[in-house]
């Protein structure tokens, strides 16, 4: 069997300290929380970790700090089988994310960068040898935004397709969009870049989805949680795919999980419309447990859950 070229995350790395209330208070306002679980988290190591309870290989490229969160969270790629050669230690601390979470499963997240923000370009350049290897790529903007624009880059020199999760949303350069291959914003952030950076939920989403285009990425999926996909290519019109009927108790990183089961649905050959279908569906299982990492399916879990709704893949 020849050997599978592995996906690469490049990305931030936090630990997650989450707090379970009825409800997410407002400004000025406390509420007495019902839990309160530590977990590791960050979006790229979401994203890696969802590869690798796929079966998938991923390598990681990213920065922990000197601290005792970042030994912990090193182990714990380590465990979930994540290469993390590509993974530095800076000064200081590691990434922390404090997120809120109601009785319904929304959630309010606060991010403290610690040693995300000192991932660089040098850092790209120094791991050039892990991305020229790379099947696939997969980054976010949990790290610096010149860092992600260099990654587009090399990722366009050395003809590695490049999965692109713009959250949190921020603004980015135009010539960025023609470097990605698959852009993958849920509805928030597809408005604030279809509609010139206004932070909306209104609007078609076949019409976001073709603006989102125009600019020049060649895919797109936007992530409309229960409501479910809008799918659209270069080649392809919009096609809106529905949501797979689950009662959601924690939506932190679906979309993590979302874009690490497209990146393996598209490196085990599936055609890009199934892999769309396969990541609803390892979605789909993560909002119904509570955590992070801690949520994302096995292959085994995955396919018997896609099996039982009757999703017919193309």
């Amino acid at each position: 069997m020849s050997r599978r070229k592995p996906i690469v995350v490049v990305g931030s790395i936090n630990l997650d300290l989450v707090a379970v209330a009825d409800r997410i208070p407002v400004i000025g306002e406390t509420v007495f929380g019902t839990d309160f679980q530590i977990h590791p988290g960050g979006k790229g190591a979401n994203q890696a970790v969802s590869v690798s309870r796929l079966g998938y290989p991923v390598q990681m490229i990213g920065r922990l700090g000197d601290d005792a969160f970042g030994v912990q969270l090193r182990k714990h790629l380590v465990i979930s089988g994540v290469d993390i050669a590509g993974i530095a230690t800076s000064e200081g601390p590691s990434g922390v994310a404090v997120i809120e979470v109601s009785a319904k499963g929304e959630n309010s997240i606060v991010v403290a960068q610690g040693a995300n923000a000192k991932l660089t370009p040098e850092d790209i350049d120094h791991n050039l040898p892990i991305i020229r290897e790379a099947g696939l790529v997969l980054t976010q903007l949990e790290i610096p935004l010149e860092t992600v624009e260099h990654l587009s880059s090399v990722c366009a020199r050395q003809g590695v397709p490049l999965v692109f999760d713009p959250a949190p949303a921020r603004d980015l350069p135009a010539r960025i969009f023609s470097k990605i291959a698959w852009f993958t914003p849920n509805e928030t952030e597809a408005a604030f870049y279809a509609v010139n950076g206004h932070l909306e939920r209104e609007g078609n989403p076949s019409e976001i989805a073709a603006a989102l285009l125009a600019k020049g990425c060649r895919g797109v999926v936007l992530k409309m949680g229960s409501r479910g996909l809008c799918f659209a290519t270069r080649d392809q019109p919009p096609e809106l795919l529905p949501a797979f009927p689950v009662k959601a108790v924690d939506t932190t990183a679906a979309g993590d999980c979302f874009n690490g089961a497209f990146a393996v649905g598209l490196m085990s050959g599936k055609n890009a419309r199934d892999s769309a279908i396969f990541a609803a569906g390892a979605a789909a299982i993560s909002v119904t447990r509570a955590g992070a990492q801690p949520s994302m399916p096995s292959m085994a879990e995955l396919q018997s859950f896609i099996n039982e709704y009757g999703a017919v893949e193309s």
